[in-house]
């Protein structure tokens, strides 16, 4: 590394993690995970929240969240949970969570992190903030490069998320930089199908998820 590239501050980032209340969560999964979807979805929730709070560039995990167990879970794990406010849809919600993080942690960069995430290491993590960092606003595209995993802002800069749909497209038009770093396959493979599962598993999972992912058949796991 020169001295000009360690002369350039990076800033320390603030996560805001949005889960949905258990009952409406991973809705796709629901033939293959059955009576497992939502303790799947907690248990997807937990190891995204760990790895991201392992992550030494990470100052502050914001979780967005109105159901009581995923509250109480994550909180433990060292998260702050702030409420689903305004009520009103996924980027409002981040947006809330962000004012919340810029309160608590002025200085830092704010970031939206997708909550389904179960493969995700910490090194992978700070690979991709670090190249935000090199710019206003960036998101990593999911695997599919159809939807978004991370969305960032720097310090200073309007926390404008557009998740949702294509949202790798929504991104892209609103000027931020598309991170396609290499290295980072954990912070890209978000799980919303069996297949999405599958993929996960092959890059390795936390903990949480591989408990609960030994209970379903074989189809969903592919084991």
């Amino acid at each position: 590394m020169s001295t000009a590239e360690r002369a350039v501050p990076r800033p320390g980032w603030t996560l805001v993690v949005p889960v949905k209340v258990l009952a409406r969560a991973k809705t796709r999964m629901a033939d293959g995970a059955g009576r497992h979807r939502e303790a799947l979805a907690l248990a997807v929730a937990g190891d995204t929240v760990a790895a991201a709070l392992a992550c030494d560039r990470v100052r502050a995990v914001i979780v967005v969240t109105d159901d009581p167990l995923p509250a109480a879970e994550l909180s433990a794990l060292g998260a702050t949970v702030v409420p689903d406010e305004p009520d009103a849809g996924l980027n409002p919600a981040l947006v809330h969570g962000a004012g919340r993080g810029r309160e608590l942690h002025p200085d830092t960069g704010v970031g939206a992190l997708s909550a389904d995430l179960p493969a995700l290491r910490p090194a992978e993590l700070a690979l991709a903030l670090d190249a935000a960092s090199e710019a206003a606003e960036a998101f990593v595209p999911d695997t599919a490069r159809v939807g978004t995993t991370l969305y960032t802002a720097r310090p200073g800069v309007p926390f404008a998320p557009a998740f949702g749909g294509d949202s790798r497209t929504a991104h892209r038009a609103r000027g931020a930089r598309e991170l396609l770093v290499p290295g980072i396959d954990s912070v890209r493979r978000d799980v919303d199908t069996p297949a999405d599962l599958r993929a996960a598993l092959e890059l390795g999972v936390g903990p949480r998820t591989a408990a609960v992912a030994a209970l379903l058949p074989e189809p969903v796991t592919g084991r």
